[in-house]
């Protein structure tokens, strides 16, 4: 029985960069790195972008397989943790192997929110999470501009939003339809998601917005049609970008604590000090007493890192400034910090007619910045919310004030 051993359960970025941490830190060797997928843990971002536009881009793997090798790292693929025996410190993966652990992480991510009403293994309706969704779907885009049909989206959140520009960049004509009242309704600011819905009819796209969709008609494992506002419309083909459920049916079978993802403290720890959780699955306390889970690739890095700290024995809470971007077509979205319920507004004009920043400054405080195709008016704003210094609303609001003679 070996007690030493750290477990990662996971093949995404948190993972990834928690196994890099670890080697960095001199402890690869004690690391096992489980995944249910076959890939090495690799590049997920570019899956809804340059990934299915180019027909020769592959998978990139954040580490080659000689990296983890040379580490010491022993990596199981295709081979899930099925069970957490926390009295005993062990996993039991899929194959029967049994993992034991001094410490056990959850890396586990989100899995595809889907529609109960669409019964899995319909041919034409699509997820977008993983690499073998990713080349699936490049196939059929191909298939589809040859055939000359039209892609439907449903969801207009940021994984959908992306993968529209994508099929339209393509030249394949596309619908997507989103239920709520406007575009991005839980992630940008309102006059944010009104620029993009503008961005994305200018792309050709046709967007509804505040639509009711419902009775789907399957026939032969197809989804031949739906109604949408009471119309019946024909399918072609139809992906589904409803968002994401935290994967925390592990935690929850083993007693951990559960809300909205595995409920860790600002170190990462679940409600077994053995076991910590990180990343996407992860819901985490804020300094003002709220818990949220943020699915980013800044958020996996800056987790891995408070896990490796905890790991390690140092107690270093988590407390990074959250940011995050998007790339739909030629915009390019980048925001940091989390938008308040409630905050003054100041739009600051860019270098060009696409580009521009929505400040959200609450009691003299910038809060939050929302930048469109302005990446030094992002990286300026982070170091801005991040001193917590007060901030003149005329100054944010004129482009001819540089920015960074706000740091000063």
């Amino acid at each position: 029985m070996n007690t030493d051993q750290i477990v990662i359960v996971g093949g995404g970025h948190a993972a990834a960069a928690l196994c890099a941490c670890l080697a960095e830190a001199g402890q690869a060797r004690r690391v096992h790195l489980v995944s249910a997928e076959s890939e090495l843990p690799y590049q997920r971002p570019p899956l809804s972008k340059s990934f299915l536009k180019k027909a020769d881009e592959t998978i990139a793997p954040h580490k080659a397989a000689a990296w983890y090798a040379e580490q010491g790292i022993q990596v199981h693929l295709s081979d899930p943790v099925v069970s957490i025996d926390r009295k005993a410190l062990r996993v039991l993966l899929r194959s029967g192997t049994q993992l034991d652990y001094q410490y056990l992480v959850l890396a586990t991510g989100t899995r595809a929110r889907t529609l109960d009403a669409l019964p899995p293994g319909l041919s034409n309706v699509h997820l977008l999470r993983d690499a073998e969704n990713a080349r699936s779907l490049r196939t059929r885009l191909a298939e589809m501009i040859d055939r000359g049909q039209r892609l439907t989206v449903l969801g207009g959140g940021f994984i959908g939003l992306e993968l529209a520009a994508s099929a339209r960049q393509l030249g394949l004509d596309v619908t997507v339809l989103e239920v709520a009242p406007r575009l991005l309704g839980r992630s940008v600011s309102a006059s944010l998601g009104e620029h993009v819905l503008a961005h994305h009819r200018g792309m050709g796209t046709e967007v509804q917005i505040g639509v009711c969709v419902e009775d789907f008609e399957l026939h032969d494992a197809r989804l031949v049609s739906m109604q949408v506002n009471g119309n019946r419309v024909a399918v072609d083909e139809l992906v589904l970008g409803i968002g994401a459920v935290p994967e925390a049916r592990l935690a929850a079978d083993c007693g951990l604590a559960v809300d909205n993802g595995i409920v860790v403290d600002a170190c990462m720890r679940t409600s077994d000090m053995a076991i910590l959780a990180i990343g996407d699955c992860a819901a985490f306390p804020t300094t003002d007493g709220t818990r949220i889970r943020l699915e980013s690739v800044q958020n996996a890095n800056d987790q891995a890192r408070t896990a490796t700290a905890t790991l390690l024995g140092r107690e270093e809470p988590y407390k990074s400034l959250p940011w995050f971007w998007s790339e739909q077509g030629p915009m390019r979205l980048q925001m940091a910090g989390l938008l308040p319920t409630s905050s003054a507004t100041i739009q600051r004009a860019g270098a060009n007619a696409s580009s521009f920043t929505i400040f959200h400054v609450v009691n003299g405080r910038l809060l939050c910045a929302e930048s469109v195709n302005a990446p030094l008016d992002h990286m300026i704003s982070r170091k801005l919310i991040e001193a917590g210094v007060g901030v003149n609303t005329a100054s944010l609001a004129d482009p001819s004030i540089p920015l960074k003679s706000l740091l000063v």
